[in-house]
């Protein structure tokens, strides 16, 4: 009689409600998968109250938390996020020592995320990147093509991306065009209905609703309050009621909080620390325009047909869908661009990152992998 081969253990490491979000569909697929067993590495704004203490979604979903690596979210300065890179190093490499998974699982071009890589690849265990290959401008891309290069195992959005890794030296074998994770179970997500959010908060759903999302870019910090006031004033100049969420814990912050509290209003323009994935994926379905500089706009507001006023620098370069205005911080520039968005209404939901079926693949990429010594001996194609 046969013995069957152990669940592969694999190990997602997760900083930010974003991140989650994104993953949640793909990790209840790769929990549920016959040949895996799944752990959750927390970090970062997880584990703030600041950010809505949102490891409380992460235990709600019934994952289990193999490990909690506390970082200092109170301090938003550059030298504090560089700081930070060196304590969840530290952390992830007692964890990893400790949990010593099959695989380590990470997503994007965040700071936690280098870490994460960097610890496992001294460890010898073998690192999958999701969202490799993604151009997106200022300090984001060479941190995402950074853990791309530490990565063993590729699941990456479009064939463009599949492109340029492989021009950057990575083993076309080990790269898998899978889609985007975040647009699994989207449309189905998306179930709160307009009348009901905008009743929640005091809109009127009669007229337009600007769902906001801007964050601080660490090259830009000297701007970040300026440039966040002057796109939000541009939203409610058009006409707009506008639900903004607060911005993620990187440098300038302090700067984008304080510009959107000047602008807050009752009834007009509302303050949210954080969404729940359902509420904040229904907002997006139903807003009348998506505008800020969060990739949830070039990612996934297609699926919805959403209009989006992407704003500034930080997609700089990513592929766009045929709903994405793009717009530097002028406010002349701002105007027009969310009046050409609420003239142009909403789009056909056609969507470039993929079709909504992404989990499945990651998760039988994951199970069928080659996890020998070849794969972790890197080193370029060419």
């Amino acid at each position: 009689m046969s013995i069957p081969d152990p669940a592969r253990r694999i190990c997602y490491l997760s900083g930010t409600r974003a991140d989650f979000g994104l993953m949640l569909s793909t990790l209840h697929t790769i929990r549920r998968h016959p040949r895996l067993a799944l752990s959750v590495l927390v970090t970062g704004m997880h584990l703030s109250e600041r950010y809505g203490m949102t490891v409380n979604e992460i235990r709600q979903q019934g994952f289990d938390i193999a490990a909690e690596v506390p970082v200092d979210t109170q301090q938003s300065s550059q030298a504090a996020m560089a700081r930070n890179l060196g304590v969840m190093l530290g952390g992830f490499v007692t964890a990893l020592e400790r949990l010593r998974p099959d695989l380590l699982l990470l997503l994007g071009d965040r700071g936690e995320m280098l870490a994460g890589a960097i610890a496992a690849i001294h460890l010898g265990i073998p690192v999958a990147h999701i969202h490799g290959g993604e151009r997106s401008g200022t300090v984001d891309e060479p941190v995402r093509h950074a853990v791309s290069k530490l990565s063993h195992l590729h699941l990456v959005s479009t064939y463009d991306a599949r492109d340029r890794l492989v021009r950057m030296g990575e083993h076309g074998r080990n790269v898998h065009v899978t889609g985007a994770p975040g647009l699994d179970g989207l449309v189905e997500l998306a179930s709160v209905p307009r009348e009901t959010l905008c009743r929640q908060v005091g809109f009127d759903p009669q007229r337009p609703v600007a769902l906001f999302v801007y964050h601080p870019v660490l090259n830009e910090v000297a701007s970040a309050g300026a440039d966040t006031f002057a796109a939000a004033q541009a939203a409610l100049e058009a006409g707009c009621q506008v639900v903004a969420l607060m911005p993620n814990s990187d440098a300038g912050n302090e700067a984008v909080r304080a510009a959107l509290r000047l602008c807050e209003s009752p009834a007009r323009f509302v303050l949210e620390t954080h969404l729940p994935r359902p509420v904040f994926v229904s907002w997006m379905a139903c807003a009348d325009v998506l505008a800020g500089n969060s990739s949830s706009g070039i990612i996934e507001a297609a699926s919805f047909g959403t209009p989006v006023v992407n704003i500034g620098s930080r997609q700089h370069m990513r592929e766009r869908n045929a709903n994405v205005l793009d717009v530097g911080t002028d406010p002349a520039a701002l105007q027009v661009a969310f009046q050409r968005a609420l003239a142009r209404g909403r789009l056909p939901a056609v969507n470039l990152y993929g079709d909504g079926c992404t989990a499945a693949r990651i998760a039988d990429h994951l199970a069928a992998a080659d996890l020998s010594m070849a794969l972790m001996a890197k080193c370029n194609a060419y």
